[in-house]
């Protein structure tokens, strides 16, 4: 079957996964959004975006497009030609893989009331999944593409895109090529498509975003080394980066990675490694926690009565504090007996992991001993002899 343009196309989940690529399709398609969630949905249908993205908010109050959002499957799923799976799949560390129930619940739904729709997964699975998926459900109408987003950045990179990637039959995964090329701003002749069996597409998106950790894991293993022995990080950095060879991105010491993605990905990763050899992979899943342990026993030593957390999101214009590394030190400060208090705007909770939320940010500066903070900004300059950061370069 050809996926054409104007056909009526089904994304489920309004993460910033799919609000995005939602968006970049109503620009010529018609598009129903589908959600569990009611404020999501109300949202989208007032145009207001529930994720915090600039270029998502411009569109959704500015642009024409042809988007409708709906919590009913009926409505979403009847007299559509595709469906495209965004819901999330958190790692199972009993299980010790994806949870993949949505996205089959999914596929599940939308076959009973269109049999002969088109399925595209952008949730990130394990390798081998769609192929299971396609016996499971004996349709060969099931294919892959993965997405290479940044949090706050979605909607712009599905607009420029890095590359496309689409695993799975030929003419299905081509079509849907097509579709998004068809709504990028960035021209076609510069956006790569690369069409390969799924296996292979899901294995390219586990693979990129664990290089990614690994390089973050990197840069960090190596602050902790300068840090051990009063060497400037800073400098040994911008030396090392300036080969452009390794180049000047990923580079920034952290807490450790965090977000939606790295973490779960590189464990899923490690996963599928069950039966061939490696060391690598495990020593990038293990990094994070030996980089959070030294943290944490470094802010310890300051021997502090109240541990300020400045801010729980992972990186700047994010509103995502999911798997944020910062959570693991307060873990492991709390642990140790030390009151824990936490600044971060996002939540409107009194408390956050039997933390104490302070809404007021110079009541928050005056009471904390110390302010633990991922990345530095304006807003605690004043105070920055109790700021305790392994931010470098002022950047994400």
């Amino acid at each position: 079957m050809e996926i054409k343009e104007k056909n009526k196309i089904t994304v489920v989940g309004s993460g910033y996964v799919g609000l995005s690529i939602g968006i970049l399709l109503a620009q010529k398609n018609h598009v129903t959004l589908l959600d569990i969630n009611a404020d999501r949905v109300r949202l989208i249908q007032q145009r207001q975006s529930p994720i915090q993205d600039e270029e998502i908010e411009r569109f959704l109050a500015k642009k024409d497009l042809n988007l409708e959002a709906t919590l009913d499957k009926i409505q979403a799923y009847k007299d559509s030609k595709l469906v495209i799976i965004a819901t999330p799949t958190d790692y199972d560390e009993v299980n010790n893989s994806f949870n993949t129930e949505s996205v089959e619940a999914v596929i599940e739904d939308a076959l009973s009331i269109e049999p002969d729709i088109v399925i595209a997964i952008k949730s990130t699975i394990p390798v081998g999944h769609t192929d299971y998926l396609r016996n499971k459900f004996g349709n060969s109408n099931i294919i892959f593409s993965p997405e290479f987003l940044r949090e706050g950045k979605a909607l712009h990179d599905s607009l420029y895109p890095s590359r496309i990637v689409v695993g799975g039959d030929y003419e299905l995964s081509n079509s849907f090529s097509k579709l998004l090329l068809e709504g990028a701003a960035k021209q076609d002749r510069d956006i790569p498509v690369l069409l390969t069996e799924s296996a292979e597409a899901e294995a390219i998106k586990l693979f990129s975003n664990t290089y990614l950790a690994m390089r973050v894991a990197y840069f960090n293993e190596l602050d902790t080394y300068c840090q051990s022995h009063d060497l400037n990080s800073e400098d040994v950095i911008t030396g090392v980066c300036l080969d452009s060879r390794i180049g000047n991105h990923y580079n920034n010491p952290s807490f450790g990675y965090g977000g939606y993605c790295l973490p779960k990905d590189t464990k899923q990763l490690l996963a599928n490694y069950k039966d061939v050899p490696q060391n690598l992979i495990n020593a990038i899943v293990q990094s994070n926690t030996t980089r959070k342990d030294f943290i944490a026993d470094d802010i310890i030593r300051l021997k502090p009565k109240i541990v300020g957390i400045h801010r729980l999101i992972m990186k700047q214009d994010s509103d995502n504090i999911r798997s944020s590394a910062i959570q693991g030190i307060m873990k492991r400060i709390k642990a140790k007996g030390i009151e824990v208090i936490v600044f971060e705007p996002v939540l409107q909770a009194e408390e956050f992991f039997n933390s104490r939320v302070i809404q007021d940010l110079e009541t928050f500066k005056k009471i904390s001993d110390v302010i633990v903070a991922n990345r530095l900004t304006e807003d605690i300059e004043d105070v920055s002899h109790k700021v305790y950061s392994r931010d470098r370069f002022g950047k994400d």
